[in-house]
């Protein structure tokens, strides 16, 4: 019989046309399939670094992200009552005008007016560039309520941290640690990578309460309780010191370790680290036993040399923490049932990393020069590798919990080794090579500096002489010192408590405050909207631009609709946040593969225009005209300093890499190399790199670093006991009366851990998370037509101890009571979880009337937030002051300190609570989405 003849291979287009995927923040390679000047199919680009052609469920349906009936059409103006959704579309002329009448006022009186926040977009270097320009100091992204307790807690300490800083190295790794790692982040290479250890036989721990993704396909899964992940990581430090199995070696020659502290009780400088005249921290020299500076040629750094001098007795930093880590406080013993890990897993743990990290270590021919000139014939590497995200992070213990798993990375030996930790470039840099944060407004110029940076000491924060702060989120203030990433979360509450002062026009961009981004979710629509006794609103003015019709745009006055990210230029920088690898330099763009077929504008160019209108230094030319036609203009024109603009590859002629001139050419050069560049790392310099002096001379080659700036790791955190030091009235500048105690209790230069702020109430003994799931990325995946079918709502998630003590079956719905307010949701009944905790999908519950979804959509009826039971305020402790809900030393919002109460109730009609409607300046999505491309 005749077969039929089927086409196996159907055309699936007529032109592929490569740029960077936006779903998430992996920023893969994709190759959109193009079919009569159409999007048809998105598929990964096998030649990119970052996936090598593997693609997710988020980026395949990109393609629904930019057919989404969500987005936003024209520039709009409020004609109703804030809240309402109640707008009329004007010109672009009309919006940039308004915008100017606005800004122009504020910026030639009180530029400190302007609160100018960006959400998880990826462009920061320029969104920073342009708020630095205008003169307020009130500029920050989203990382402030995200993971910055990771990231500053990697850089004080080494240099770097996880995700986009640094990786594991894969193809050598024998044991992989992972800490609460969030499955959308960093999810196309974590998949692959644990695809290479599943493959040789390596095994991977997974330590989260929650047991999905990663978790699931671990070898073991550690269901921590929450909050403690830094007392089981310092009980892993206290069991591998007591068995003298630390890498001596590298901590003696790479660490600070050696390093002598100060042991004078009665000088200023107590507890910091002695200096040399230039300011080197001292060692003592093996070789004569005398102080030397750590870095001098052919210095010997003795771990057990203490210097007594004019009758006082400096110790190393070793010996500090020999005294701290060695006592029974952090026995698994002692620790056991507090973190829920039974003490001989404590001790199992411990021992299995210690076997692997010394008993079978890797040795490599590869000859290499440190920074005090002496050569090594081999590099030795520790293959334990660990990676840790937002789930340590977000909790007032946070910073110094990232901090202890640094530490115990670094007394293994196993940070940027082969097998062990790499950095990304364009780190490792110290946390001194970072720029200070500045906050000086002054009428009609710029900012005196960038707005973020690192602090090292009192002197660096950003307060008045009355000691109130300068910034409208308090960053860098004495209520949250070392706060990089500024505290995005606290601005709003901030202004409308006009605490420490009031602003005048609230600017976002990508920030769905009124929604999943905030803390107390239900109290900050209501700071939106609040009136004050003149009839006005507290906050006077709110533009924002997004792309799609999410919650917050109905709270704004203006709105300026962005593009998808299919139809516009976009710059993942060296100077932001690249897609580099631990063994290549590498940047990327994207680019309009599609024209818009509404009246929109990429948000960064219109941040071009607005520069210009403003006549703002930086985009505007010396003749008062506009200096960028557009983001794109600016990408291959701006130098940030001479040879070094936002694009490393194809500079001056085409020729130039890293280093050159603006080249006009450059976004075409990038199209034609599927819109990435990379240059990798030569072999002698692939590991070792804060002291290898082959990679700090290529990474000056490169255009990292202006000169070789080799450093050794920070176990005592200086900046820490410097503003204890102040506490104890040994600074010009000290804390307020009732911070002191607070900095001597959290601000200790060796990790610590403390319980986190919400144990303090005793009534509410559960503990709840979210956690944002694979296939989605904070709310933008919710209004994807092939993404909602993946989750289309969320329950909340019970262990087996909870749901048999609450008698809760299939179909039953709870209330859940923190000391902030109530929700009541569906409940589901989860094994493979910490047994005092429940949990949720974070941001698939939608409010009626946003995303362009049904009224009656499951995520508005079924889905929910955890939001509005979290309080960015900690409860009132009777002193009449405003604690925030944050880690007490950089400001990190704590959403994973949530404690309540859960009990089984009626179901109601709809989850509680339960917000009307909004009116939606875009149409309802039609029942059925679909378009035919092509014949």
């Amino acid at each position: 019989m005749p077969q039929p003849s089927l086409d196996t291979s159907p055309k699936v287009s007529d032109e592929i046309r490569k740029t960077t995927c936006y779903m998430c923040a992996c920023r893969c390679g994709i190759n959109v399939h193009m079919k009569d000047g159409q999007v048809a199919y998105i598929e990964g680009n096998k030649d990119h670094p970052v996936n090598q052609g593997v693609l997710c469920a988020k980026g395949s349906a990109g393609i629904m992200q930019h057919l989404s009936p969500a987005r936003l059409r024209a520039p709009m103006k409020r004609v109703g009552p804030r809240g309402s959704g109640e707008f009329e579309e004007i010109s672009w002329k009309e919006a940039l005008e308004t915008a100017v009448s606005w800004l122009k006022p504020i910026r030639d009186t009180d530029p400190k007016k302007l609160a100018f926040f960006t959400g998880r977009d990826q462009s920061q270097s320029f969104t920073s560039f342009w708020a630095q320009g205008f003169g307020t100091p009130n500029y920050a992204a989203h990382g402030g309520f995200c993971s910055v307790n990771m990231a500053a807690a990697g850089i004080y300490t080494m240099g770097g941290a996880f995700w986009e800083f640094g990786q594991p190295d894969w193809d050598r790794t024998k044991l992989f640690m992972l800490f609460g790692v969030a499955e959308d982040h960093d999810s196309n290479p974590i998949k692959m990578g644990i695809g290479k250890l599943k493959k040789r036989g390596a095994r991977v721990i997974g330590v989260n309460p929650i047991r999905t993704g990663y978790n699931a396909v671990a070898d073991d899964w550690v269901g921590i309780t929450p909050g403690t992940d830094g007392l089981f990581i310092l009980s892993l430090v206290h069991c591998l010191m007591k068995a003298g199995r630390i890498d001596l070696d590298y901590l003696a020659r790479l660490t600070d370790a050696p390093c002598l502290v100060n042991g004078d009780e009665g000088s200023d400088e107590f507890g910091l680290i002695l200096r040399d005249e230039a300011g080197k921290a001292l060692v003592v020299d093996r070789r004569t036993g005398k102080p030397a500076a750590f870095d001098g040629k052919g210095v010997q750094p003795d771990l057990s040399g203490s210097w007594r001098h004019a009758g006082f007795t400096h110790r190393p930093v070793l010996h500090h923490m020999a005294e701290r880590y060695l006592t029974d406080e952090y026995a698994p013993e002692t620790i056991a049932e507090k973190v829920g890990i039974d003490a001989k897993r404590i001790r199992a743990i411990a021992a299995d990393i210690a076997r692997v990290a010394f008993d079978d270590a890797i040795e490599l021919d590869r000859e290499w020069t440190d920074f005090r000139g002496e050569t090594h014939k081999k590099m030795i590497g520790r293959p334990v590798a660990f990676h840790a995200m937002r789930g340590i992070s977000a909790h007032s213990n946070g910073f110094q919990t990232c901090r202890a798993l640094h530490l115990l990375q670094i007394i293994l030996g196993s940070v940027e080794v082969p097998g062990g930790f790499r950095f990304k470039p364009p780190y490792p840099k110290p946390a001194t090579a970072h720029p200070k944060p500045h906050a000086n407004a002054q009428a009609g110029k710029p900012l005196d500096g960038p707005h973020l940076g690192f602090v090292h000491g009192p002197d660096d924060l950003l307060i008045n002489d009355d000691n109130t702060a300068k910034r409208i989120d308090k960053a860098f203030s004495w209520e949250n010192p070392m706060s990089a990433h500024g505290m995005m979360h606290m601005v709003i509450s901030n202004a409308h408590a006009g605490d420490p002062y009031k602003i005048d026009t609230l600017m976002l961009y990508m920030a769905n405050m009124a929604w999943n981004s905030s803390m107390n979710t239900s109290g900050v629509m209501q700071m939106l909207t609040d009136k004050d006794e003149n009839g006005d609103y507290v906050i006077p003015n709110i533009i924002y631009s997004d792309a799609y019709s999410s919650e917050m745009v109905a709270y704004a006055d203006l709105i300026l609709p962005d593009t998808t990210y299919l139809e516009r230029h976009d710059c993942i920088s060296l100077l932001d946040r690249p897609i580099c690898e631990a063994g290549a330099a590498a940047d990327a763009i994207r680019w309009p593969v599609v024209e818009p077929d509404r009246d929109v504008r990429g948000f960064q160019s219109v941040l071009c225009e607005l520069g210009g209108m403003l006549e703002l230094p930086g985009f505007t030319n010396e003749d008062g005209g506009q200096k960028y036609a557009d983001y794109a203009d600016y990408i291959q024109n701006h130098e940030r300093k001479p040879g070094i603009g936002p694009l490393a590859g194809w500079r001056g002629d085409g020729e130039d890499h890293g280093r050159g001139a603006p080249n006009p050419d450059q976004i075409e050069k990038y199209k034609e190399n599927g819109s990435f560049w990379i240059s990798h790392i030569p072999e002698e310099a692939e590991f070792y790199k804060p002291w290898n002096m082959a990679y700090q001379d290529w990474a000056v080659k490169t255009g990292i670093f202006d000169a070789p700036t080799p450093y050794i790791f920070t176990l005592w955190c200086e900046p820490l006991r410097k503003f204890q030091l102040a506490a104890e009235g040994k600074h010009r500048r000290q804390p307020p009366e009732h911070l002191k105690a607070r900095y001597a209790e959290t601000m200790d230069p060796l990790p610590i851990w403390y319980a986190p702020f919400s144990d303090a109430d005793e009534r509410f003994t559960v503990h709840a998370l979210t956690q944002r799931p694979m296939a989605m990325y904070h709310s933008w995946g919710s209004q994807n037509a092939w993404l909602r079918q993946i989750h289309g709502r969320n329950p909340l998630y019970v262990p087996t101890k909870l749901w048999e003590a609450n008698g809760f079956a299939e179909g039953d719905w709870a209330r859940v009571t923190s000391p902030h307010g109530e929700i009541t949701v569906p409940v589901m009944h989860m094994a493979a979880l910490n047994e005092n905790t429940i949990w949720t999908w974070n941001a698939i519950g939608k409010r009626k009337g946003a995303w362009a979804l049904d009224e009656d959509a499951p995520e508005a009826t079924k889905g929910f937030l955890l939001n509005h039971i979290i309080h960015e305020l900690l409860p009132s402790k009777g002193d009449g002051l405003r604690w925030a809900n944050s880690d007490p030393i950089t400001g990190q919002a704590a959403w994973f300190d949530l404690r309540v109460k859960i009990e089984k109730v009626s179901a109601p009609k709809e989850s509680l609570p339960a917000h009307p409607a909004q009116k939606s300046p875009v149409p309802k999505a039609p029942e059925t989405v679909k378009q035919k491309v092509g014949l």
